[in-house]
This record gives C-alpha cells, sequence and structure tokens, in this order.
C-alpha cells in the first residue's frame, strides 16, 4: 500500500529531516584521518536525541532465525568498497578512504510516528580524481532522480532518470537495493529501483513521500553481503557511493525534506 500523506505529515516528516540534516552536517564536520566510525556514530546520536528525535536504525531489524542481529548503530558508515549497512565500529579512517553516512530519525507526533532517511558520501581528506568524479556522478544522479518526482510523471521515470545519467560512465549501478517509500515508517511502498523504462509504472500523486538513493560503483553492479549479516560491499571490491535525499510530491513541485543546506534553524 502507498500512503497519501496530507500536508500536516508532511511538516512533521520536514521537522525529522530538519533534524537529520542537522546531524549530518554536525557528523561530517568530524570525518577526518584519524576518527572511528564509532565517534560518529556517537556524534550523530548525540545530536539527534539532543534535538528531540530518535535514531531510526539503532535496534531496528534483525531476525534471530537467521543469525540476523538487530542493526546496532545510529548511522549505517560505508567505507570505500562498502556500499550500505556498514557497522560502525573501532575501524579508523584513513586519508584517502571514501565514506557514506547513512541515517534515519523519527520523531513523534499526534500518537504516530514520522520518519526521514537520507545519505551523503564525502572523502576523507584529500581523495582522488576518480573518486571524486564518483561522489560527483553520483550526487547529481539524484538531483536528476528527484526532478522526476512531480505529480502524473510515471514511478520508474524516476530510475530511468538516474540510469541515463551514469550509464555513460560505465560505472555499476546497484541494482539489488531500492529507494523506497518513508514517512510513516522507515521502509513503504513503493520500492523505486535506480533503472527502469521511462513511462512505465504507476503515476506519482500528491502526498507521496519517498526516499530516493543511488548507489553507483567504480567497477561492475555485483555486490554481497558479509558475514555480519549486514553491511554490502562490491563483489570486485571497487569504491562505491551512495546519496539519498527523503523527497515530498507536492502540487508545487518535489520538496526535499532533508536538505544539508538549508539555514541553521530551532525546529
Amino acid at each position: 500500500m502507498i500512503y497519501q500523506k496530507t500536508k500536516n505529515d508532511i511538516d512533521h516528516i520536514r521537522k525529522a529531516g530538519r533534524i537529520l540534516a542537522r546531524a549530518l552536517n554536525r557528523t561530517l564536520q568530524e570525518v577526518k584521518p584519524g576518527i572511528t566510525t564509532r565517534q560518529l556514530d556517537f556524534i550523530a546520536e548525540e545530536w539527534i536525541r539532543g534535538e528531540g528525535g530518535l535514531p531510526t536504525f539503532k535496534g531496528i531489524y534483525g531476525d534471530p532465525s537467521r543469525g540476523i542481529p538487530p542493526f546496532p548503530g545510529t548511522l549505517c558508515i560505508s567505507v570505500n568498497e562498502e556500499v550500505v549497512h556498514g557497522i560502525p565500529g573501532i575501524r579508523v579512517l584513513q586519508e584517502g578512504d571514501i565514506i557514506s553516512l547513512d541515517c534515519g530519525v523519527t520523531i513523534k507526533a499526534n500518537g504516530r510516528q514520522y520518519v526521514a532517511d537520507s545519505a551523503v558520501t564525502v572523502g576523507v581528506g584529500t581523495i582522488s580524481d576518480e573518486d571524486t568524479y564518483l561522489l560527483e556522478l553520483t550526487d547529481t544522479s539524484l538531483a536528476k532522480g528527484i526532478e522526476q518526482t512531480r505529480i502524473g510523471n510515471r514511478l520508474y521515470d524516476i530510475g530511468a532518470a538516474i540510469e541515463a545519467h551514469i550509464k555513460p560512465s560505465g560505472y555499476g549501478i546497484v541494482r539489488e537495493y531500492f529507494g523506497h517509500g518513508v514517512g510513516y515508517q522507515l521502509h513503504e511502498d513503493p520500492m523505486v529501483p535506480n533503472f527502469g523504462r521511462a513511462g512505465t509504472g504507476p503515476r506519482l500523486k500528491n502526498g507521496w513521500v519517498l526516499a530516493l538513493e543511488p548507489m553507483v560503483n567504480l567497477g561492475d553492479d555485483a555486490v554481497h553481503t558479509l558475514d555480519d549479516a549486514w553491511t554490502v560491499v562490491t563483489s570486485d571490491g571497487a569504491r562505491s557511493a551512495h546519496f539519498e535525499h527523503t523527497v515530498a510530491i507536492t502540487e508545487d513541485g518535489p520538496e526535499i525534506l532533508t536538505r544539508r543546506d538549508l539555514p541553521e534553524v530551532q525546529v
């Protein structure tokens, strides 16, 4: 079922998104050689709770019958060849690494929870020209997808735009993990792939809220999950970038609810 959010719902998701954006901005200030991923996770959690939010990812999911523990962190922190769902820990960042910070924030209001989801990949210190291009390309592919989130467009117009932007580079577009609906829960219908055929899929409607999140590899698109049951890595060891925003479809066009470039205001 695809939920059509009210204006009031979107107002609350926007508040969650502002807390998230501020938490990411604060955490990104500390991304430097010598810091551990666990330290970054602590910074994000402290900020989110201090702003009255809850870290959506912490303790989520898990399936003991399959040996999958609940996710232990506030952030999914994925370094270099790690694509998504990296677990914060004792890993020390090195000059030239690239690191993805993926975060969810939940707030509660009117007897309901509201969730925003966002991710960004950045370099640690000075990075290579190839890595810089990968980050820029993935980020701009997200912008191309967001342009398609307009009333009356088709769902797979989003992935088609992302794919068309990435394809000339020859880089791999991850096909096993999608964007998704978001707002009342972290993962809702519909699934939003980062590839597809334009002009197909259900028509986008006012009030839909989607998390768009292209994942692009310097190598091919093959990925697999490590023995920790969470961390997804590129199968060929190539580096990967991941960008994500929560976007509301409105009568005035797409609204990015997790923008990190807004003035620092009290929410």
